[in-house]
């Protein structure tokens, strides 16, 4: 990945595992494999004479340029087919692919002025803090259960646990019309500004924590 182009980061929540691809760079058929194992966190191989289940309970980071070149929005540096090249780019990740990565992220191109800029005021170690903070809450909520983490809920835990008040709950339900979220959607942004809600020692779900949740999401883009 070209630290010096702009790319998307696509974040699998809250899994055990982590990996990163410039995932357009796979074939579509590829890629598309991968969406019932990270939706039901196992792998099935069927052959003749045997069925195998193995775990596949992970955390998947992929990213991409927002075109071939990497250089969609610079107009100095941007090819002549833009934006139609960066449709074309983008589509090769398919929507129901798209719809089970929990985190899409777009990142800003690093200018050499950047690279000149004090360290932030929050570093590495603060925020790990911060992260083993809202797991200890998750766990001590999932404590008697099965589910480990926010990722796992669904059904009454998830209704009980990551319902958002009456404010957050409208902006969801405008957003999920807005976006056309399919249900799938909706449950992970749920699940997600739980976990958000957490990272900000906040008991309850409110506006502020599913505006982050829904900032998160992107609409997959048609070639």
């Amino acid at each position: 990945m070209n630290s010096i182009t702009q790319n998307l980061c696509f974040v699998r929540h809250l899994g055990s595992f982590c990996a990163c691809y410039l995932i357009p760079e796979f074939q579509r058929a590829v890629l598309d494999s991968l969406r019932q194992p990270l939706e039901t966190g196992v792998v099935d191989v069927a052959r003749a004479n045997a069925h195998v289940t193995f775990p596949a309970r992970v955390q998947l980071v992929a990213a991409m340029n927002p075109c071939r070149c990497g250089h969609l929005g610079d107009p100095a540096l941007a090819c002549s087919r833009a934006p139609r090249c960066a449709a074309d780019y983008q589509s090769k990740v398919s929507g129901p692919l798209l719809d089970r990565i929990d985190l899409h992220v777009d990142v800003d191109p690093v200018s050499a002025a950047d690279l000149g800029l004090p360290p932030p005021a929050e570093g590495s170690a603060e925020v790990a803090a911060r992260v083993a903070a809202a797991r200890a809450i998750q766990t001590a909520r999932l404590a008697g259960t099965k589910m480990r983490s926010n990722a796992d809920l669904s059904g009454e835990m998830l209704e009980l646990h990551a319902t958002p008040d009456e404010p957050g709950r409208k902006l969801l339900l405008q957003a999920a019309e807005a976006m056309r979220l399919s249900a799938r959607g909706y449950t992970r942004m749920l699940r997600v500004a739980r976990t958000i809600a957490d990272m900000s020692g906040n008991e309850g779900i409110g506006r502020i924590h599913v505006a982050e949740a829904l900032s998160y999401r992107r609409v997959a883009p048609r070639a």
